[in-house]
């Protein structure tokens, strides 16, 4: 009996991610194309998918809301901007689709809707990176922040490309919560997001944060343990958004088997 193909739904069909996306699941025999929107405004509005990935017709349009292609898909997948995800959830919510979002700049509040609310509902795969080499770091950082404890000063440098509007990355923030929970610390009140000027010596716990943003760097995340006498540096180097594409059809077959529920993308690789 052959493999069940799932339909997934593109959000953000024109932009950097949802290009990359639909280029993979293209080419990827596990998942079908069913749908693919933008915002309203967007001059990609009406192409065809094939159009914007460079290959022949696939006879899917880029529509302008979700709502007008929900019933072309089993999955919805969202890189989209914080403030469009909310609406995204509710088309979603009301059709009983399942969704995987890869937006960063979530708040908190909103994340903790997504597991109190909606996950009751439809399953949720949400994470602030679907790169299966940062989920692997996430598992690693979490074993050595506990193992090495707060002799070893915690420090995390992220670097992406000049048009990343949010800052520091999702990914830099769930490497701090991570050490922060295998210390059993408070992460608001041990977290430093850079530094400047007099800040007096190095709070004995505290987790660094550092943000760089320039060119076309697709996403760089160090996170250095250094004691007095050594340094142990865990470093994950992201060369193509396909990295996070590939992690994003995973997750997308994962949920598409679920009922409901909150899930991340340990979960999903079994970590």
């Amino acid at each position: 009996m052959s493999k069940q193909t799932i339909k997934i739904i593109v959000a953000g069909a024109a932009g950097r991610m949802g290009r990359t996306i639909l280029s993979l699941a293209h080419r990827d025999p596990s998942v079908q194309i069913g749908g693919a929107f933008e915002r309203a405004d967007s001059p990609q509005v009406g192409r065809d998918v094939g159009e914007l990935i460079g290959v022949p017709p696939l006879n899917v349009p880029v529509h302008p809301d979700l709502r007008e292609c929900v019933d072309s898909g089993k999955v919805i997948i969202d890189f989209t901007q914080p403030g469009a995800v909310p609406h995204h959830l509710e088309v979603a919510l009301e059709a009983k689709r399942a969704m995987v979002i890869g937006t960063t700049g979530l708040e908190k509040a909103f994340l903790a809707k997504l597991r109190a609310f909606y996950s009751k509902s439809i399953p949720i795969v949400q994470a602030p990176n679907m790169s299966l080499g940062v989920n692997l770091l996430f598992h690693l950082v979490e074993q050595v922040g506990e193992l090495l404890g707060e002799n070893y000063d915690a420090e995390i440098v992220e670097e992406h490309h000049k048009h990343k509007k949010d800052a520091p990355s999702g990914t830099a923030l769930e490497l701090a919560r991570l050490i922060a929970k295998a210390r059993n610390v408070n992460f608001d009140q041990n977290v430093v997001y850079g530094r400047k000027g007099m800040t007096g010596e190095r709070k004995r716990g505290s987790i660094g944060i550092h943000a760089v943003r320039g060119g076309d760097t697709v996403g760089n995340h160090q996170v250095a343990f250094i004691s007095e006498g050594e340094r142990i540096e865990l470093v994950h180097k992201a060369s193509s958004r396909e990295a996070f594409a590939y992690g994003a059809l995973l997750a997308a077959n994962f949920v598409a088997k679920k009922r409901s529920g909150f899930y991340n993308m340990q979960q999903v690789l079994g970590l």
